[in-house]
């Protein structure tokens, strides 16, 4: 899943949404140094990655992009439901998402020094300028798609990744619809950071 979801998924501390991020940033080169909360919440990143990457549904989400996107067919499946998670917010959340976001971005700011390098420029960039607001519009999301695409290292096709969205919209919507409540459930199940 991509950064709102890893989000829903955080408690409301900032240590938890801290940690719920960490993982997209080599959270694993930085436990040593974490608070137990941090790394508790790192783990229910871990968790939510290891579901999503390994259930039938996802796999299937996949199977809707063109073969010249398919390589990073997981990476357009992560943003792509972050859109439908924001398309079916009060399905999920009885939060508004406005509230939410505002929230998470306070308490992500309150971690923000003890971040890596990296992670300190990205969550900047989504608390100052809303990523989250692109990712409402399919044309948003191919946006987001294509600067992923600009920065991979080598030569790839993954560029215009939104014409195969458009293309498959209804049955990714119906992915996201069947595969989220189990998500939901297989989080609450484990529970990585009971108090």
């Amino acid at each position: 899943m991509n950064y709102l979801a890893h989000l829903y998924f955080a408690k409301p501390t900032a240590d938890s949404h801290f940690g719920n991020l960490l993982g997209d940033f080599g959270g694993h080169r930085h436990v040593a140094q974490l608070s137990e909360p941090v790394k508790n919440a790192l783990s229910n990143h871990y968790l939510v990655d290891k579901f999503t990457d390994a259930h039938p549904i996802v796999k299937e989400a996949k199977q809707y992009f063109s073969p010249m996107r398919r390589r990073f067919a997981g990476v357009a499946v992560d943003v792509v439901f972050d859109h439908f998670l924001i398309m079916h917010w009060q399905r999920f959340s009885d939060q508004p998402l406005s509230d939410f976001k505002r929230n998470s971005f306070g308490l992500l700011n309150q971690r923000l020094a003890h971040m890596p390098p990296r992670m300190q420029r990205v969550v900047t960039s989504i608390t100052k300028h809303d990523w989250f607001k692109d990712y409402e519009t399919i044309n948003g999301v191919g946006d987001a798609l294509d600067n992923i695409a600009d920065r991979i290292r080598f030569a790839n096709q993954f560029t215009g990744a939104a014409e195969d969205i458009k293309r498959h919209y209804n049955q990714l919507d119906a992915a996201f619809l069947a595969f989220f409540p189990e998500l939901i459930a297989h989080v609450k199940e484990f529970n990585t950071e009971r108090t």
